[in-house]
C-alpha cells in the first residue's frame, strides 16, 4: 500500500502572511490524519518563512503518524532535527530567493558530506531520504551516502507540456525507480503532484510513499469554503435571533 504524505506548509504560508495565530498547521495535521493521510510533510526552511520551531515541536508531540522533516544540509536544522527526532528526515535543497524547492539535491561531487549528515540523522534513530532528480549520477550519488529512501523529484514531469514530454520524463522516473528499489531502498516520490496527474507515479512498480501538499491543500480551500462561510454567517443571525 503506497502512503501518502501531506505536506502542510502552506497552511504556515497563510498564518505568516498575518504574522498571527491562525490558520495553525498543528491543526492542519490533525485533520490531515482524520482524513487518512499516513504521513505529515513540513519543511523547516533557514529563514523560517512558513513552518517554525514551535510548530515542529508540538508536530512531534501531537502526529500519530510518520512526521517526515524536509531540511537542508545545514548545522542548525540537523540539530534541530537530531533534538526533534522525526520519524524520517528528507535531506533538500534550498535557496532563499526560491518560491518552492526547485530540484533535487546535488549529491554528485559531494557524497561524502551527505554522507555524514546522513549518518548523524540515522544515528539519532531518524529514517534519511533524499530527494533527487531522477538523473542517473544523482540516484547513484545519493545510493552512496547510506541513506534509506530516496524521494525523486517529479517537478519536469508535473510540469511537461504534452503527453510526449510528460511520456519521457515518466519513463526516467521509472527507470531511476528502478534503480532505487535494486539498491534496497524505500522509493518515494513527490513535487507537483496533482489529483489529475498522480495516478502514473502511483502506478510505478514498488512506490512506497508520495508527499503531496500544494494540490491537497488548494483544494481544502475551495471544498471547505462554503461550511467556513455557512458557520460564519449562523454566528452572525445568532445574534439578531436573541434579541
Amino acid at each position: 500500500m503506497i502512503e501518502l504524505g501531506v505536506n502542510i506548509d502552506h497552511i504556515a504560508t497563510v498564518r505568516q502572511a498575518r504574522r498571527t495565530v491562525e490558520p495553525d498547521p498543528v491543526w492542519a495535521a490533525v485533520m490531515a490524519e482524520l482524513g487518512g493521510a499516513d504521513g505529515i510533510t513540513v519543511h523547516l526552511r533557514e529563514d523560517r518563512r512558513h513552518i517554525n520551531d514551535r510548530d515542529v515541536a508540538l508536530l512531534r508531540e501531537t502526529v500519530r503518524c510518520k512526521l517526515n522533516l524536509e531540511m537542508a544540509c545545514v548545522d542548525e536544522i540537523v540539530k534541530i532535527a537530531c533534538k526533534t527526532v522525526p520519524n524520517q528526515a528528507t535531506l533538500v535543497p534550498e535557496r532563499r530567493e526560491e518560491i518552492t524547492t526547485e530540484g533535487g539535491l546535488e549529491v554528485a561531487g559531494q557524497v561524502e558530506a551527505v554522507q555524514k549528515i546522513v549518518q548523524r540523522l540515522q544515528d539519532c534513530g531518524i529514517v534519511v531520504s533524499l530527494f533527487l532528480d531522477p538523473d542517473l549520477k544523482q540516484i547513484q550519488s545519493g545510493i552512496q551516502t547510506g541513506c534509506n529512501a530516496i524521494e525523486i523529484h517529479t517537478g519536469r514531469y508535473a510540469l511537461a507540456k504534452n503527453d510526449h514530454a510528460r511520456n519521457i520524463e515518466l519513463t526516467r522516473i521509472r527507470d531511476v525507480g528502478k534503480m532505487i528499489m535494486d539498491a534496497g531502498l524505500r522509493l518515494h516520490a513527490g513535487h507537483g503532484l496533482t489529483y489529475h496527474n498522480v495516478l502514473p507515479i502511483a502506478e510505478i512498480p514498488k512506490m512506497q510513499e508520495l508527499n503531496i501538499g500544494h494540490s491537497i491543500i488548494s483544494r481544502a480551500f475551495m471544498s471547505g469554503l462554503k461550511e467556513a462561510v455557512t458557520e460564519m454567517k449562523r454566528l452572525i443571525r445568532s445574534v439578531a435571533d436573541s434579541e
